[in-house]
């Protein structure tokens, strides 16, 4: 039994189109092969010793790369591309209902009720839209009205925009609760967003204060189970929110990824079992929503990097699991998710020769590894490789 296992998802680092991506309009998407063809080449030493090239059936493979890890890749069954129902799946929850989506905006008497409640004097927006368009499209009004602006996208979300000198970071978690609390039944979405912003010169610019106010879900997960069982479960970056705390003993939110990764490094000097679970945000939220492919490329170099960190960090008794939530191909049209496979990379200093994952039948047999290597409850989905490990 591994007594530590550090899990840390890079967020939508998607790995090619899955089998059912007509369903979602994401015919072609590739987030890391399409970002290798564009900029030629990455530098990432430490993802390709575990085997990242290694994987099947990718557009990345290479043939003459000689992997010491264990590496394949995974299909999602949820009804779903977003970050929510992936991390959910990992754990063992099917999502088997799609959340609701508001490609209209969000219906008139939900968005009263919300400026009854909020005691707002009204909004602004109220449509599908890019975050960091609609601050500069509504970002002047927003200043001379007070009024947070509202906006969804092809992801199950409420977003609350407001800029940091106008609304209080209190007043806007605040707001974002109330709004928790009324998008419940048919209007359950997924994730309610708090999206504070500054101006700066003629723009307007997102801060790191980003909070998620997600929906609970269900206690049969992994981590409920782990927490039972007397294990400590972290959470570093947005996993506390994403699971509304269900199942967190200690969470340490950050400001971007090397953040992630500094407070994972911390949290690996100090807690010495149990499960240290980060995700890094950056990938989807500043270059995979933005399109920006360079960005998203010098950030996986980056990433890369600093892995290296957490491989001379490893103990001999520690496990760790690299792998993404969904994709966003940011050479993809459009600005949202990507319907993908997701690697899955794995390492620990014991393996005496890399193992072939190929492919997993849903993300699910990620968590269940780790349930079965902690020995705590099966979860409802999900078939664990650890034998393989």
């Amino acid at each position: 039994m591994f007594k530590r296992v550090i899990w840390i998802i890079l967020d939508s680092v998607g790995i090619g189109e899955a089998p059912d991506a007509v369903q979602f309009g994401d015919v072609g998407a590739d987030t890391l092969g399409n970002i290798i063809k564009e900029k030629k080449s990455l530098n990432l030493p430490n993802l390709e010793k575990i085997g990242l090239y290694a994987i099947d059936d990718t557009t990345i493979k290479k043939e003459d790369v000689q992997p010491i890890g264990i590496y394949g890749k995974s299909r999602e069954i949820s009804a779903g591309k977003d970050t929510t129902i992936g991390h959910w799946e990992m754990v063992g929850i099917h999502t088997a209902q799609p959340f609701p989506t508001y490609p209209n905006g969000f219906p008139k008497e939900l968005m009263d009720t919300f400026v009854k409640e909020t005691g707002c004097k009204g909004y602004l927006g109220n449509i599908v839209a890019s975050g960091t368009q609609i601050i500069n499209e509504l970002g002047d009004d927003h200043i001379k009205t007070g009024y947070p602006i509202i906006y969804t996208s092809a992801d199950s979300v409420f977003q609350i925009a407001a800029c940091e000198d106008i609304v209080s970071l209190e007043r806007l978690y605040q707001m974002c609760d109330t709004a928790r609390a009324i998008l419940k039944e048919e209007h359950a979405v997924a994730r309610v967003i708090a999206r504070p912003f500054i101006k700066q010169g003629n723009q307007y610019v997102r801060t790191a204060n980003r909070r998620d106010f997600s929906l609970k879900p269900s206690e049969e997960n992994l981590l409920s189970y782990m927490k039972e069982a007397g294990y400590r479960v972290t959470a570093v970056g947005k996993i506390e929110d994403i699971f509304a705390g269900v199942g967190i003993c200690d969470a340490v939110h950050t400001k971007n990824n090397m953040d992630g990764m500094d407070k994972t490094l911390e949290f690996m000097d100090t807690q010495k079992e149990g499960l240290i679970f980060t995700n890094l945000v950056e990938f989807d939220s500043t270059w995979g929503h933005r399109r920006d492919v360079n960005g998203y490329a010098r950030g996986l170099e980056e990433f890369d990097t600093r892995l290296g960190e957490v491989l001379q960090a490893l103990k001999e008794d520690d496990l760790l699991i690299i792998n993404a939530d969904h994709g966003c191909d940011p050479t993809f049209k459009g600005t949202d998710h990507t319907r993908e496979f997701i690697p899955v990379l794995c390492y620990h200093k014991g393996l005496e020769q890399s193992v072939n994952l190929g492919t997993l039948s849903t993300f699910a047999d990620i968590g269940a590894t780790i349930g079965e290597n902690f020995g705590v409850k099966s979860l409802a989905v999900g078939n664990s490789f650890l034998k393989l490990l």
